[in-house]
């Protein structure tokens, strides 16, 4: 009887000491593959610009990796992949008189200040998303055209499939961290 007992509760134990060790695997790749880096700009933006920094976080992961100094193949800069024209007419707005887009925190500040003011534009978390990817030209052609719906509910119409994709890819990162950070 005693020796099924203490392998009752050997058998329990090891149970228990995998459970730990899942849960932290789990944590340990989610901290991986899920960053907050730069959370001081990203939550000090997202605040000023009225956006979620699970948001901002979930744009920063998918456009660079939380690499400062990405360049894409048509030039987008930085965290938040930002063109020099986009960046331009930003920096116009918010008087800024030096910038560098391979700051974390300039880069930040943009891209949130130019997702917000997409965000205002189309009243529509997938539209904005839409339009940071393929400009807002773009996404106010597909809505005149018919394309897509102006309340954003037909994403998944988007004729781009890279943008189709994006918009898919961030939204499920975006709850991803919601979960995370919560």
């Amino acid at each position: 009887m005693k020796k099924k007992k203490r392998f009752l509760l050997k058998y329990i134990i090891i149970i228990l000491l995998i459970i730990l060790l899942s849960k932290y695997i789990y944590v340990q790749q989610m901290n991986y593959f899920y960053k907050t880096d730069y959370s001081d700009f990203v939550e000090k933006y997202a605040k000023i610009y009225n956006v979620d920094e699970e948001l901002i976080y979930a744009i920063i992961k998918n456009e660079s990796n939380f690499n400062p100094m990405a360049v894409s193949n048509v030039g987008a800069k930085g965290l938040m992949q930002i063109m020099d024209t986009t960046a331009e007419d930003v920096v116009k707005e918010l008087e800024l008189e030096t910038y560098d887009l391979f700051s974390p925190e300039d880069n930040i500040k943009i891209g949130t200040k130019y997702f917000s003011d997409l965000v205002k534009k189309y009243d529509k978390t997938t539209l904005a998303l839409a339009a940071y990817n393929a400009g807002f030209g773009t996404v106010d052609t597909w809505i005149s055209d018919g394309i897509i719906k102006p309340d954003g509910t037909d994403f998944e119409n988007i004729p781009y499939k890279e943008t189709n994709m994006y918009v898919r890819k961030i939204l499920k990162d975006y709850n991803i961290y919601i979960n995370r950070l919560s």
